[in-house]
Parts: C-alpha cells; sequence; structure tokens
C-alpha cells in the first residue's frame, strides 16, 4: 500500500477505506515512512504554513446531552459545573489568543443547541471582540436550526466547529441523547450558508481499527475545511473514565491515514495530544501531516504552553499562518 500513498502526493486525492486501514494497521517499521509520506502531501497540498488557533468556553457544564467522554455533561458525576463566561473575560481571551500569533478564535458552549439567550451573548460578545482585536471568530454551540445558522451567517462567524466525534457505527456506544445524523444534518446546513466546516472527531473512544477508518472516510465524504484530531483524555466522573489513553504510535498511525486520506483539509492537533503523544510524538505528528494547532488550555483540560508550540514550529521552520492570508 505504500505506492497508493505515495500516489497522493501526486494526485491530492485521498486514499479509499482499504488504503487508510492499510495504514491503520502498519508496522512499527513500516510506520516512519507513511509518515513521511503523509507530511510530504501536506507539503505538496497544503504548504509549510500552520493554522494557529485559541478556544474559549462562553458556557461551561451542565449540558443536557450524555456523550461518554465528557465532563461536561449535566448527567455525570465529574466536577465540572455550569458557569457563563462574561463579555470582558471573553475579549481578554481574544486578546491573549491574538497575542500568541494565533489566526483563529473559537467561542464554544456546552449545550446540545444554542438557546436566545446563547445567541444574544454570542452576538454581543462577537461586536465586543471584534472592536477589540483583529481575529478571526469561530464557533461551536452544539446542533443548530436553519434559523440560527443563518443568524451565525449574519454575524460574519468564520468558522463553525461540530464534530461527528467518531464513526457513524460507533456513535451509538458513545451518545444516546442525539444521533450521527442530527450532527451531519448541522454540518450541512452550516456548509450551504457558506461558513468553514470544522468537523472531526476524538480518537481512542473504544472504536475498532476498522471504524477508525470507517471515520476517516465519512469525513473525506464530507469534506470539511478543517479536521480536529482529539485523542481522549479520559475525565474522572464520565462511562470513559477508565478507558485506557491510545497507544502512541496508533495516535502516529491515525495522524499519518487521516491525512493521506484528507490531502488538502487543515489537520489540526486538538485535546490530549499532551498526554498521548507528549513532546516527541508532537514532532512526529507536525511531520506526519499536522498543519495546525490548537494552542494553550482546552475546554477542561490544560494544554501545553502556547510559547512551547511556537518555539518547536520555529524550530521546525514551519511559519504560523498570518491572518491577512485568511480573509
Amino acid at each position: 500500500m505504500l505506492a497508493a500513498a505515495k500516489a497522493v502526493i501526486d494526485t491530492g486525492v485521498g486514499l479509499d477505506l482499504e488504503g487508510v486501514l492499510a495504514v491503520l494497521r502498519c508496522s512499527d517499521e513500516e510506520l516512519p515512512e507513511y509518515l513521511a509520506i503523509a507530511h510530504e502531501v501536506r507539503m505538496t497540498w497544503c504548504g509549510p504554513e500552520v493554522e494557529v488557533e485559541g478556544i474559549v468556553s462562553l458556557k461551561t457544564g451542565g449540558c443536557p446531552e450524555d456523550c461518554h467522554f465528557c465532563s461536561q455533561s449535566g448527567l455525570f458525576t465529574s466536577p465540572v459545573r455550569a458557569v457563563w463566561l462574561d463579555i470582558p473575560s471573553l475579549v481578554e481571551a481574544a486578546k491573549q489568543t491574538a497575542a500568541t500569533g494565533a489566526t483563529e478564535f473559537c467561542i464554544v458552549a456546552a449545550v446540545r443547541g444554542p438557546d436566545e439567550r446563547l445567541m444574544s451573548q454570542l452576538a454581543d460578545g462577537v461586536a465586543a471582540i471584534r472592536e477589540a482585536v483583529d481575529i478571526n471568530i469561530a464557533a461551536s454551540l452544539g446542533m443548530l436550526t436553519q434559523d440560527q445558522v443563518d443568524q451565525l451567517s449574519a454575524l460574519d462567524i468564520h468558522r463553525y466547529n461540530h464534530n461527528l466525534e467518531t464513526a457513524r457505527s460507533h456513535f451509538p456506544q458513545v451518545v444516546t441523547t442525539h444521533t450521527w445524523e442530527e450532527r451531519w444534518d448541522t454540518l450541512r446546513m452550516v456548509r450551504d450558508a457558506g461558513m468553514e466546516v470544522c468537523c472531526g472527531g476524538i480518537l481512542g473512544l473504544g472504536e475498532t481499527v476498522e471504524q477508525r477508518a470507517e471515520f476517516a472516510i465519512q469525513l473525506q465524504e464530507l469534506d470539511p475545511h478543517e479536521v480536529p484530531l482529539n485523542f481522549l483524555n479520559p475525565r474522572p466522573g464520565t462511562p470513559l473514565s477508565d478507558q485506557p489513553v491510545l497507544d502512541p504510535k496508533d495516535a502516529l498511525r491515525a495522524v499519518a491515514a487521516f491525512r493521506l486520506a484528507l490531502p488538502r483539509t487543515l489537520l489540526r492537533y486538538a485535546g490530549g495530544r499532551e498526554i498521548t503523544l507528549g513532546d516527541l510524538g508532537t514532532r512526529d505528528g507536525l511531520l506526519g501531516g499536522v498543519n495546525a494547532v490548537i494552542v494553550g488550555n482546552y475546554l477542561t483540560t490544560l494544554g501545553r504552553s502556547p510559547d512551547q508550540d511556537l518555539a518547536l514550529l520555529d524550530e521546525l521552520r514551519m511559519p504560523v499562518k498570518a491572518l491577512s492570508a485568511t480573509l
């Protein structure tokens, strides 16, 4: 399958299910070569720049959904409790994000979908951020109605994040309070409205290797602008609290496989990379297809210092994507 992987460099057409599965099953000895091919695909079809993003939670905790990996669910005994962030704090977070060189600031809320209060606060927050700092604003507010999609489009939200989380066949084992199809419908409406689509998931949720390949192909069908790759960081009080952390080599196999399935897509390091890959694995992934990172902390877990990530990008001679190039 190495020949099929190398062909992606020339064609820009992602691997099919069989090819993705072969990468996910490759031996330890083959893995470095697949990572090198994935890096060449990234450089050919995306270039050397890395997009840096910061995220902040507008509403934390108290979510009515039962996503088994999430400590923000109000149905579990995890220690996270419902908190709202005020507008001045939101603006300060945007300023700090921009100061790292990030071009994208994502406002996240732990909800099934936004109500009128949340949409109003988002609108106020977006207006305040735009007065204070020059940065693209993204949002992640759960499942949307068409009217809410239209409101976000009118606010000029640059990108909307809504993760499918895992393969369609595995989703019912991870979430029972809504369906994979409901998430897909939101993504379709977002795309039709002209916003960029950000959609990825979490690896290590108990899915099989075959389901991991299935997920990559389903993302390929969706063709999102950006795919955030999270790795499960088991949270106390959630149903997956005892799930083992993904093996770092399996995480790197996934990085290579998802890049080879999605040669033209922003592939972003997201939550869990610190505990799964550590410093060396983080470097290997950046040299294996990843071309975007979330800097700083995540929603309920700590990340690496932005200075560490920026220093690594500088060492690898990977320029941070300039804001002007994204407008």
